[in-house]
């Protein structure tokens, strides 16, 4: 099939590395060169660097409401177009170019968490499971019938460690929908609007820890949290990014957690806890501000009294 390809992130990206193996990609949609990383350096998106490896004609419209975009768009007469985190609505005027529609491969099982972030509020909620669905786009906010999914474990996984696999679980099950498409076979569903929930955007500063938080929310924050949304805290008066967390699972670690208060920091027997609002987490890895990635017992080192009633906060107390 002739396809147009819609995407910006690494979710994408990954997507697109199967798509062209089986289609013939015929140019790439993709958001504007950004800045992005820490160096502050415009830099494009990673749909952008895997088209170019590949040859294919890059294209990033600020918009796709403008009538000679439309128009180029159609120009290319394509089959069907296919998108995935794109970042951008697709107007009536697109969404009727390609003879079959335009699928989005939406990482939920729709009609659970539409919108901008459905991984991050899955590992949020507490979801145990979560999945990837190809949406047969309409003019709703991811309110269109799909016809293939597959479904992940949430398990103690991270935001991105589930990106990872429901972008592998994406592409297969968008190459299986478009062959349905093409044979006039896909099963569509209808979603089920009573059972619709939003994922809205991580705001800034929304996954930083406070010790009001139960435990298991400190835990669900630190494993959604990414690059762009830290999950953040002041530990012993050093402000720090909390890369893993957990619950003390273990005999050992429940002793040492035993009878902590909200704030309360405890470092006993080379173990790192945090008091929260129900119980304690136990800080396995942590970046303090201006230094490296470190372990718990790495960061204890450097503060002098710790094992003598430090305590700690939110980021802005």
């Amino acid at each position: 099939m002739r396809v147009v390809f819609m995407g910006t992130p690494a979710f994408a990206a990954a997507i697109l590395d199967n798509l062209v193996q089986q289609h013939e990609v015929v140019a790439v949609y993709t958001r504007p060169d950004a800045v992005r990383g820490r160096g502050r350096r415009l830099a494009p998106s990673p749909v952008k660097e895997a088209a170019l490896r590949y040859g294919i004609e890059v294209r990033a419209p600020r918009t796709l409401r403008a009538a000679d975009v439309q128009c180029e768009l159609a120009a290319l007469e394509p089959d069907v177009i296919c998108v995935a985190a794109y970042g951008a609505i697709l107007p009536p005027e697109v969404l009727a170019i390609p003879t079959y529609g335009c699928l989005n491969v939406h990482a939920s099982l729709l009609p659970r968490w539409r919108g901008a972030a459905p991984i991050e509020r899955a590992v949020l909620a507490g979801d145990e499971a979560t999945g990837v669905c190809i949406m047969r786009m309409e003019e709703g906010l991811d309110t269109g019938a799909y016809c293939v999914c597959r479904k992940a474990d949430v398990a103690n996984k991270s935001a991105g460690e589930l990106t990872d696999e429901l972008a592998d679980l994406g592409s297969h099950a968008l190459l299986t929908a478009l062959v349905h498409v093409e044979r006039g076979a896909a099963d569509w569903k209808e979603q089920d609007e009573t059972q619709a929930t939003y994922a809205s955007k991580i705001e800034k500063g929304e996954l930083d820890l406070h010790p009001g938080d139960g435990a298991a929310v400190l835990v669900r924050k630190v494993r959604a949290s990414s690059e762009a949304h830290p999950a953040r805290a002041v530990v012993a008066g050093r402000a720090v990014t909390v890369r893993t967390l957990s619950e003390p699972g273990d005999e050992e670690g429940r002793r040492v957690a035993a009878g902590m208060e909200p704030g309360e920091v405890r470092f006993a027997a080379r173990r790192l806890l945090l008091g929260a609002s129900d119980g304690a987490v136990e800080v396995l890895s942590l970046k303090p501000d201006g230094k490296q990635e470190m372990d718990a017992k790495a960061f204890a080192a450097g503060i002098q009294g710790i094992k003598t009633g430090s305590t700690w906060e939110g980021l802005h107390g």
